[in-house]
């Protein structure tokens, strides 16, 4: 008889069900509230028959298998598969060797942010240039193990590429589900290069989510959405990444951008999880931060009444615009069990930590800076002390949305209404970021001239 695994137990009514009795839509029938993936040692220590190797075995066994060759050690998710059981047979893995991104120092924007020490977890260094990655990874897997042929997502972008790739790597079919004129073209253009067949609908996200929804109870097409519990499960491991890559230390702060808060309520879940298991002495405050054009969750956390209202979305971080994210719960759970905060910025404040981002040599896509502008509103709010070790969460690569970036340096993002608003130290530190490109005759000594005044400028500290 085969041992279960794990089992799903449902966020809102505490409803415990076998993994396979799930609904098509992952809604609890009893409250329409989402699952998570429960394990043996989910609550606390494990009973003497399901006990884990010790936290030492653990941390060795993983680094042993970076040296491997086998696909599922390359992974960064797989190779914590240890704390994921949740796929039987391994060669049903389904993997582009996601994970293992990058932990960056940003000594610049720390001194932006008024803090001494502050990285970067770049999860846009995955193969399809986002976070998401890691969770598909996870619930495609499943789908493969279940024998589906069909997965769809509703996407803003980076779920759409994610899926796409993976399905196409599994020999799967897929449908995309997008909002008509509101996703960067640099992630529609993935999956159509993956194969999918892509939907636009005259709506926005939470209206494709709406629609999808209707479809998965009619047809065996399988759901991949946040709202699936195992997308959750691959999106916890870079919380196991970063602590192993700062030699198993715990930074006191971890700051996430938030759209559908999924990503924040995964990585609250590995760290719990560690903390649990006596991987880590404790866990880090999550700090969740969106857009003041898609702030459902920040007006939640401001509410005295804590009510949660869906606003229409309107950012130009298009990854975040989402005004009915599906995960809120989990992520209010993960502000307060973990004493974090939540905080919103504006769109010139995106671009302008977007930019101080990249003049690090780093870059990201629009949705991953409201990281960087929020961490200065909790600085500036004594929510984060100087002295505290902080880690942005950057969700995606800065060719997610290259037209973004052009249209900043060239001064073409904004409205003449939005620009008559920032002060004039505001306009002197976008001026002092943007680097427009030149356009000169073909005369050598033109250039040379040119090149000389740029020279005789001073390099910005």
């Amino acid at each position: 008889m085969k041992v279960a695994t794990h089992h799903l137990r449902c966020t809102e009514c505490a409803t415990v069900i076998q993994n396979d009795a799930v609904s098509s839509n992952f809604r609890c029938p009893l409250c329409n509230g989402l699952y998570e993936v429960l394990y043996s040692w989910s609550e606390g220590p494990t009973s003497p028959e399901s006990r884990l190797p010790n936290p030492s075995a653990l941390r060795w066994l993983w680094q042993e298998r970076r040296s491997s060759t086998m696909a599922v050690d390359q992974s960064g998710v797989w190779r914590f598969r240890d704390l994921l059981p949740i796929v039987d047979d391994l060669e049903k893995v389904v993997t582009l060797r996601e994970g293992n991104t990058p932990l960056y120092d940003l000594p610049r924007c720390a001194k932006a942010a008024g803090i001494d020490w502050l990285l970067a977890k770049h999860q846009g260094m995955n193969p399809t240039g986002s976070f998401k990655d890691t969770g598909m990874t996870a619930a495609l897997s499943v789908a493969a193990q279940r024998g589906f042929e069909w997965v769809a997502c509703a996407s803003t972008g980076n779920t759409s590429a994610a899926m796409a790739a993976y399905a196409a790597r599994a020999g799967l079919r897929s449908i995309v589900f997008i909002p008509e004129g509101k996703i960067a073209w640099g992630k529609l253009s993935q999956s159509m290069d993956y194969g999918a067949l892509t939907i636009q609908l005259k709506t926005d996200f939470d209206g494709c989510v709406k629609i999808l929804g209707e479809l998965v109870q009619k047809f065996p097409i399988y759901l991949l959405n946040s709202v699936n519990p195992y997308r959750l499960e691959g999106q916890k491991t870079p919380a196991f990444e970063m602590v192993e890559q700062m030699d198993w230390q715990v930074p006191e702060h971890i700051v996430v951008p938030g759209g559908n808060l999924a990503n924040s309520a995964a990585l609250a879940k590995g760290f719990s999880e560690m903390f649990q298991l006596g991987l880590i002495p404790r866990r880090p405050k999550i700090s969740i931060i969106q857009a003041e054009g898609a702030n459902p969750l920040y007006r939640w956390f401001i509410d005295s009444n804590r009510e949660m209202k869906p606003v229409t979305a309107d950012t130009r971080a298009t990854a975040i615009r989402i005004g009915n994210p599906a995960s809120w719960r989990k992520a209010a759970k993960a502000i307060d069990e973990l004493g974090g905060w939540c905080e919103q910025a504006s769109e010139q404040e995106i671009a302008l930590a977007k930019a101080e981002i990249g003049a690090e040599g780093i870059g990201c896509e629009p949705a991953s800076a409201v990281t960087l502008a929020g961490l200065k509103k909790l600085v500036a709010l004594g929510k984060i002390t100087p002295e505290e070790r902080v880690v942005l969460i950057l969700t995606g690569h800065t060719l997610k949305d290259s037209a973004y970036t052009i249209d900043y340096h060239r001064n073409e993002l904004f409205t003449d209404a939005e620009n008559a608003q920032l002060s004039q130290a505001e306009r002197i530190q976008h001026a002092a970021l943007r680097k427009a490109p030149i356009v000169l005759e073909a005369d050598p000594s033109l250039v040379l001239r040119t090149l000389e005044s740029h020279m005789n400028q001073p390099q910005p500290a």
